[in-house]
């Protein structure tokens, strides 16, 4: 593969055996009826899991969907560049533009977000709802915050709060005509390990400005995109504009744990209130711009991968530690999260999918695209050999991106023993499956429990996953030497989302926002051109609060227009330390914003 480095955007690490990993799930599946029949006495129900459809279900992935074109621009059409066009929109565009520019207001935008990130409205996993736990109190903190920061909203706007932190907004337009629009942001943020402080260039809940760079938890995910919303609708309030089409805004508190009792009551209520399908379009959080095969691509989110934590568990006999069985409860645990591990999901690229919709537009627009990765993708859309070539050239030696296209597996959580001479009952892990969009939950949990029988059997474990006995108790003497329970960890468990239409019938929706991208990139750099960045669908590997609404619309975009290209030693430090974000990419996500609120007064769809 050494000869093939050129062809990535950056440089990675290929990790491992392409050929070897290959051959060894070919065999695995190859072998999946035989191993259940393997001395075990098994009990599967196809309206559970499916494990006797699981192959043919798996195969699709490989086989995919094949497109009526030839060629990568004919799923990459780009639109122009969408300025507002009558005279009143005109001008409260042109006039705020040149107002991002001044000091005073790059002063009041940074102290806007630096208040909000000194909230430590951290949220964690398996909270119990509002009320019931003290820890949500920092949320009350943030509401106070909004209602002093921005007070032309509250007083303006009417504010529905939903499960008591839920924030929902309403700026009643003046043609009830037009369908009304949602921008979505979380007020909630992952915790600071106490640990890492230290660690952290500035304090992490500081906000403090270093003349470049606005520093803290939050910065990035997702304060600054709240604040740019508010601060946008606050500013055109304070000079007279009035929108045509009804604004909502739709703020979750606790996204960064499922959005359990944020965003899925908001969704609810939404609803309830409006109707299924009753919204043009949501805004969210998710991708950004970046420069790849140099030219500058803009990635909105249109789909979203499923999601679903396992909890394992085992169980065995206790005991004094000086007299030790061959295995612990920790041992068996151990051996189990390595038979995972060993056995990854496959990594396979999907014809039709939105990652390799994704490639078909860098084949089409990226300049400095290598000749044969762009032979391949082209060809890819009706070839499934040149479908396995992109997969070896570009998707498999990339992590990010194999991430993207294939479920993933990740062991976040051990548990077990609680004294030094004692031998453990029970310990437990929790793996965090991020599921492709061409798989499901059903077809998640059916690996999962397949991944570990033949290590059950052969330690004389007996096995239940997911309600099902798939190794019975009875199926061994009563000295069976423990149990494995497979169950699902927090109720937080999705599917993949449906995807936004972006050609065809339907597609307005998609167009407006490449447009108002198109003309925001324009604007914020001093240039004019309709190519200057391209507008290419996407998808991020984790989830957003959009999960709950999408009985709301099928236009869901997650996307805040943050400029990925940190230059030098600076990282985003999104869930980790020092999380900061430029000073001139917040002042851009909020050109975004105001781009797209005026442009959709004059959307026809």
């Amino acid at each position: 593969m050494a000869k093939d480095k050129d062809i990535l955007p950056s440089p990675t690490n290929t990790g491992s055996s392409r050929n070897n990993t290959r051959t060894h799930r070919l065999l695995a599946y190859s072998l999946l009826v035989p191993c259940f029949v393997l001395g075990t006495i098994v009990s599967f129900r196809s309206n559970n899991f499916g494990f006797e459809k699981l192959e043919l279900a798996l195969s699709k992935v490989t086989t995919g969907c094949h497109r009526n074109t030839n060629n990568a621009a004919g799923v990459c059409s780009q639109v122009d560049a969408l300025y507002p066009q009558n005279s009143k929109n005109a001008e409260a565009w042109t006039e705020f533009g040149k107002l991002i520019e001044t000091n005073a207001f790059k002063s009041l935008a940074i102290d806007k977000l630096r208040g909000l990130i000194k909230i430590p409205s951290e949220t964690y996993d398996s909270m119990p709802p509002p009320g019931q736990d003290p820890r949500w109190e920092t949320l009350g903190q943030v509401h106070d915050y909004l209602a002093e920061a921005f007070p032309l909203i509250h007083k303006t706007f009417s504010l529905t709060k939903v499960n008591t932190y839920g924030l929902l907004y309403e700026w009643i337009g003046t043609d009830s005509s037009l369908k009304p629009y949602i921008l979505a942001a979380h007020q909630d943020v992952v915790p600071v390990n106490p640990e890492t402080v230290d660690s952290w260039t500035h304090p992490p809940y500081s906000g403090f400005f270093d003349g470049a760079n606005i520093w803290g938890r939050g910065a990035s995910d997702d304060k600054a995109s709240l604040t740019a919303i508010m601060l946008t609708l606050e500013t055109l309030l304070g000079k007279g504009w009035a929108p045509a089409r009804t604004v909502v805004l739709a703020f979750g508190f606790d996204e960064e744990a499922g959005g359990v009792h944020g965003a899925r009551s908001l969704g609810k209520a939404l609803e309830e209130t409006y109707g299924r399908d009753a919204f043009a379009f949501i805004v969210d959080e998710g991708g950004g711009f970046k420069d790849v095969y140099g030219t500058v691509f803009a990635t909105p989110g249109v789909a979203e991968k499923g999601a679903f934590d396992v909890k394992v568990d085992v169980t065995s006999p206790g005991g004094h530690s000086s007299v030790p069985p061959a295995h612990t409860t920790i041992g068996y645990l151990a051996a189990l999260i390595t038979e995972y591990e060993q056995n990854p999901f496959p990594v396979e690229l999907v014809r039709g999918s939105v990652p390799h919709d994704t490639l078909l537009c860098y084949a089409s627009y990226g300049e400095t695209i290598p000749r044969r990765l762009k032979h391949a993708i082209v060809k890819s859309t009706h070839s499934d050999k040149a479908l396995r070539k992109v997969e070896e050239l570009f998707v498999l030696p990339d992590p990010w991106y194999s991430s993207l296209v294939g479920t993933t597996q990740a062991i976040d959580i051990v548990q077990g023993g609680v004294k030094a001479n004692a031998l453990p009952e029970s310990a437990y892990a929790i793996i965090n499956h991020r599921i492709n969009t061409a798989s499901s939950i059903k077809e998640t949990s059916a690996r999962d429990a397949y991944t570990i029988t033949a290590l059950a059997h052969s330690h004389n474990l007996s096995l239940n996953a997911f309600g099902e006995d798939i190794i019975a108790p009875s199926a061994y003497s009563p000295a069976a030497r423990g149990h494995i329970e497979l169950s699902i960890a927090f109720p937080r468990e999705i599917d993949p989302a449906p995807r936004t239409p972006t050609s065809g019938e339907g597609s307005e929706p998609w167009e407006f926002l490449s447009g108002t991208i198109k003309a925001t990139y324009n604007a914020h750099r001093g240039i004019s051109g309709n190519n200057n960045i391209i507008v290419s669908p996407g998808m991020s590997t984790g989830n957003t609060d959009t999960k709950h609404y999408w009985n709301l619309t099928r236009h869901i975009f997650r996307y805040n227009h943050k400029n990925s290209a940190y230059g030098g030693d600076i990282a985003s430090g999104v869930h980790t330390v020092n999380e900061n974000i430029p000073l001139d990419h917040y002042l851009e996500i909020i050109r975004f914003f105001t781009t797209l609120i005026i442009n959709a007064d004059e959307a026809v769809f």
